[in-house]
């Protein structure tokens, strides 16, 4: 499975990155998992060049990249010339998905009809409101949003129908903000154009993957999937590795390795969360669960060997094992490119074991 991290830290851009703005990044993967809003500005800032939390927070604020549901129920960054083909391919699966909620909540097509006509009233002329101001607006039309959960989901098809989408941050409060006047229509796909497209990105971005893989990470049917990888079956190879079938893309392209080694990997980040099948790369090490893997971890050539936390002004790491000497200087490493990306002073060393 050597070969299989490596094509993978080369197609993740974790490596080495030619990318310069975060919303490179996001059009190469695809989307990126963002329910934990920091952990994934770090995630993109991983795969480019050098940036800082600054310098995402204003892509984001610029609407450079986009916050919404799409794929699986939970936000994902996603380029706005992307978001209307992503949302028409997968929204109806995420709104299968979240039928038994919509349900629990009262929330039928009628009642989500009359929301999405108040919150567009609401934003109307380029407004930028948090969730507390739309709470009101639906209260006001006579929609209920006094519980939380009714109105996640009220906002969630809301977003799932394409009426609305991330806006600027207030502070570190979120806001919404009207998907047509926030980025300027494009030309739509068909379903196959669309499918083909979504195939082709991920298996580019995080092959060798697995169709089981495809299938966890973009929420598609089984069906959909398998037409999906026909559609571009002659951009992929194919590679036997202990009994399961690997795709990756057609074309390897080998990158001039950075000084970079190690990484400190965020929450969610898309080299752990995109795969069904996680233990294939990480079952070897002791004292870390497969749920663990989503945390914030710490790897090593692509290969996980402990966990880390921020807390305040200091990293704390848990290595799982005896380091050598290159190995303390690549994590130390690591941790000053995510000291450089705070903008802060951060302590913390792997520790004598």
């Amino acid at each position: 499975m050597r070969d299989v991290v490596s094509q993978r830290l080369d197609n993740h851009k974790l490596s080495s990155s030619e990318f310069k703005k975060p919303v490179d990044v996001v059009r190469w993967l695809g989307a990126v998992q963002a329910q934990d809003f920091n952990a994934a500005k770090w995630a993109l800032a991983l795969r480019m060049r050098a940036a800082t939390d600054a310098v995402v927070e204003k892509a984001f604020n610029e609407g450079q990249i986009l916050r919404t549901h799409l794929m699986r129920p939970t936000w994902h960054f996603v380029a706005p010339e992307d978001i209307r083909w992503l949302l028409q391919l997968t929204a109806p699966r995420v709104n299968v998905r979240c039928g038994p909620n919509y349900r629990k909540y009262e929330l039928d097509n009628a009642t989500l009809t009359r929301s999405n006509k108040a919150l567009s009233r609401a934003l109307r002329g380029g407004k930028h409101l948090t969730r507390s101001s739309l709470k009101k607006v639906l209260n006001q039309a006579g929609i209920p949003a006094e519980d939380t959960v009714r109105m996640a989901h009220i906002l969630l098809g809301a977003e799932l129908d394409g009426v609305v989408c991330s806006g600027p941050r207030v502070g570190k409060q979120f806001t919404y903000a009207l998907l047509e006047e926030r980025t300027p229509a494009t030309s739509s796909l068909t379903r196959d154009e669309a499918l083909a497209r979504l195939t082709q990105r991920y298996f580019t971005s995080h092959g060798p993957a697995t169709l089981q893989d495809f299938i966890w990470w973009s929420g598609l049917t089984a069906a959909d999937a398998r037409h999906g990888v026909e559609l571009v079956d002659r951009h992929l190879r194919k590679e036997l590795i202990d009994e399961k079938v690997y795709l990756s893309p057609q074309a390897r392209k080998t990158m001039p390795k950075s000084t970079y080694s190690a990484h400190l990997l965020p929450a969610y980040d898309e080299y752990t969360v995109a795969y069904k099948d996680r233990q294939t790369l990480f079952a070897r090490y002791n004292g870390i669960t497969t749920w663990g893997l989503l945390g914030p971890i710490v790897i090593i050539d692509g290969r996980v060997i402990g966990t880390w936390k921020r807390t305040n002004d200091k990293v704390s790491l848990n290595i799982s094992q005896d380091l050598k000497e290159s190995q303390r200087s690549a994590i130390a490493h690591a941790t000053d490119r995510y000291e450089a990306f705070c903008g802060a002073a951060l302590r913390g060393r792997p520790s004598d074991k």
